[in-house]
């Protein structure tokens, strides 16, 4: 079991990265905070050391997403928000950035993470690969439909 100081470390490192991807993946406030819970407990009751801040991070994403995915799958989930309820919730999103988060949501969990991890935390192909356990040319593809997709949905033009 880890001390308060570094629960709370870690939690100043790694809230905001645990949040977005939560908010990718459930496209749902309520349960992006049950996750997040959830995320940190484990911290805070497991007693893994890590190699460095980067293999630390990528635990926290890969533990995150998998909670994600078991949410997902769970028979009790039941009750969504709509990403209309979530945009007025104040505080949540940036206005100009609306447009693209909601282009993003929308895309399948497979483009989803891909582009997350890229965009928003800066990895690149081969860490993804490593961090979701697929082929670094599988993450290559991905990347690459995922952008045409978003390019599609936020009238071609866009920069994505």
């Amino acid at each position: 079991m880890r001390s308060e100081q570094e629960i709370n470390a870690a939690i100043d490192r790694y809230a905001d990265t645990v949040r977005r991807l939560c908010m990718i993946q459930l496209k749902n406030y309520a349960d992006t905070e049950d996750i997040f819970q959830n995320v940190f407990l484990k911290y805070a009751l497991s007693s893994r050391s890590f190699e460095s801040p980067e293999h630390e991070k990528a635990w926290f994403i890969r533990v995150t997403i998998n909670a994600c995915k078991d949410l997902i799958k769970s028979f009790f989930r039941s009750r969504t928000v709509s990403l209309d309820q979530l945009m007025e919730q104040p505080g949540q999103l940036l206005e100009d950035h609306r447009e693209v988060l909601e282009a993003v949501i929308s895309l399948p969990r497979k483009y989803r993470e891909v582009i997350y991890l890229h965009y928003y935390e800066g990895y690149t192909a081969p860490q993804i690969s490593e961090i979701l356990g697929k082929n670094t040319n599988t993450v290559y593809t991905l990347l690459a439909r995922s952008k045409n997709l978003l390019k599609e949905r936020l009238g071609g033009d866009a920069h994505v």
